[in-house]
């Protein structure tokens, strides 16, 4: 009898890159939205649906499907707070806990559908991937045809799936990019049996098909990758958690929310702030991002609130008094790193700084000053950088803090001002003497450096002064965020109310009026000052639409 040979399976959901080849590698990239939506925002494209749903134009009649329902904003992901959160998950009752052990958010189907205010009369049908798979099987040609030509360009190639989703035409690429975010896929390029299933289901003048049951599969989906997150890193439900955590500890947070509109009715989660959609679309920072949501959500799951900086920080720029590479400055609303010898304009990290930008601006600065002080003089490395600080592994050290500073230049983050030559150790000067070359003379700035590496900021020590430009653009900022909260077309409300914030004078029940549509551009979302009243016919209609129609 031969002996039994071991099966060399590969992990579920294996990681399809070589990390060890990346000049910089982010061990947590498959917790990242790489999908990209193919022309609008997410806000947009529900208000689209929603408006057509209303005055009787959704030919498809997608909303009936209640796809955009589940299908949240993209947000700013930031894979540390769904670290804590998985650890601090108990799959017995499938809720995250703070440290004393009481709930701060279920990941249920109820707890989803309580929070997208979501109720259906009518039976839902369990999806699963399974059950997409087997469909996807089945599928006859003459279905799939017909889901070529209602969501294919006509100039599509003709082929058998996998398709490409540039073939596809708008409305096609929009139900791609919802059905792929909900099944948790890493991407929307291809469409596959499993979408073609789901795209199936849309016959023109006629309800779908089947309605699926989301809050179930998203709920199984982040159970089953919060139990394997260790192992695999991988995530793809970040902004779910994110609105859960707000719906469930608004208390908590020290950003403005807005659950009601003007007439008292509420608003769909999505709506009541944009503080962490991705800083693309909101008009929200980075830093405020981190200093608002991410700073108090960590102080809910950890015993004690996180540092400004970390033990382990101050120690990678102060080990000793023999050996620094660097400062930190507390100013009042931000924190700048400084490492000596540096010739880059230091970014205004975070108030509270986590470890994520720590590192990324540790192998900006120092692989800055070490390519500039050694590397380009052809002279041997002496400044040694560390190979792993958080997440990120620094494998090429010519290119990799090219790459740390791409990926910061992304946050939209403003810069302090450039203080170079900045050496108060001599750490750089030091070494480049016993190389041969030239002192590097420190510019003192006094009345700063004796602020230097505090353990907390005081009163009266270092506000650093806004520009005109930047005061200019404080005030904008503050006037698109309160107008964000008072966006019209972001309030979810029951169908016979349609109008009447355009109008107040307009009576629910009065009948439907000619009004014109204006519409106007901020950041991506298009907002829609006036909005037709629904015909008495289409309200009679609407009546009968389950409560989730009615958010």
């Amino acid at each position: 009898m031969e002996a039994p040979v071991a099966l060399k399976i590969a992990p579920l959901n294996a990681p399809h890159k070589e990390l060890e080849w990346l000049p910089l590698a982010d061990r947590d990239y498959q917790m990242a939205e790489e999908i990209e939506l193919f022309s609008k925002y997410h806000i947009p494209v529900i208000n689209e649906l929603r408006a057509k749903h209303l005055n009787g134009t959704d030919i498809l009649r997608i909303w009936e499907s209640h796809l955009p329902i589940f299908y949240l904003p993209q947000v700013n992901v930031f894979p540390d707070l769904i670290h804590q959160c998985c650890a601090n998950y108990d799959p017995n009752q499938r809720a995250v806990l703070s440290p004393l052990g009481s709930v701060l958010f279920y990941v249920t189907p109820e707890a989803i559908n309580q929070m997208l205010h979501f109720q259906s009369t009518k039976s839902l049908t369990p999806l699963s991937m399974q059950h997409l798979i087997d469909q996807g099987a089945k599928l006859s040609s003459a279905q799939i045809t017909r889901v070529t030509q209602l969501f294919m360009d006509p100039g599509a190639p003709q082929r058998p799936p996998t398709f490409l989703q540039v073939w596809f035409n708008d409305i096609g690429k929009i139900l791609v990019d919802m059905i792929t975010y909900i099944l948790g896929y890493n991407t929307n390029e291809y469409v596959d049996e499993t979408i073609l299933v789901m795209l199936s289901m849309f016959t023109p003048g006629k309800p779908p098909s089947v309605q699926y049951d989301y809050a179930t599969f998203i709920a199984n989906k982040i159970h089953e990758q919060f139990m394997n997150l260790e192992r695999e890193r991988l995530f793809k439900y970040t902004s779910y958690i994110y609105h859960l955590l707000v719906f469930n500890q608004p208390d908590s947070f020290p950003f403005t929310l807005k659950k009601l509109d003007a007439q008292g009715n509420r608003r769909s989660v999505v709506f009541w702030s944009s503080l962490f959609h991705r800083v693309t679309y909101s008009p929200y920072s980075y830093c405020e991002f981190i200093d608002l949501f991410i700073y108090p959500a960590m102080s809910l799951l950890l015993s004690s609130p996180p540092p400004r900086l970390t033990d382990e920080m101050q120690k990678i720029l102060q080990l000793s008094k023999n050996y620094s590479i660097g400062d930190w400055y507390f100013y009042q609303d931000h924190t700048v790193i400084r490492i000596y010898g540096c010739e880059l304009a230091q970014y205004r990290l975070p108030k509270y700084v986590p470890m994520r930008l720590f590192a990324l601006e540790y192998f900006r600065q120092f692989g800055n000053a070490d390519m500039i002080h050694f590397h380009s003089k052809n002279k041997k490395a002496q400044l040694k950088i560390k190979h792993q600080l958080g997440p990120f592994i620094f494998n090429k050290r010519e290119e990799a803090w090219e790459e740390a500073n791409k990926i910061l230049k992304s946050f939209q983050l403003q810069t302090s001002f450039l203080w170079s030559p900045y050496d108060p150790n001599h750490f750089i000067s030091l070494r480049r003497v016993r190389y041969k070359l030239a002192n590097y003379d420190h510019l003192r700035i006094p009345h700063i450096e004796k602020y230097a590496n505090q353990l907390e900021w005081k009163e009266g020590t270092l506000v650093e002064a806004s520009s005109k430009e930047e005061i200019a653009q404080k005030v904008a900022k503050n006037l698109e965020k309160a107008a964000d909260l008072e966006y019209f077309t972001q309030v979810f409300s029951a169908p016979k109310y349609i109008g009447v914030a355009a109008s107040s004078s307009i009576a629910p029940q009065q009948p439907a009026q000619a009004t014109t549509q204006r519409a106007t551009t901020d950041k991506g979302k298009e907002i829609q000052q006036e909005q037709p009243l629904p015909s008495t016919e289409q309200q009679e209609e609407m009546a009968d639409v389950p409560a989730s129609t009615e958010q």
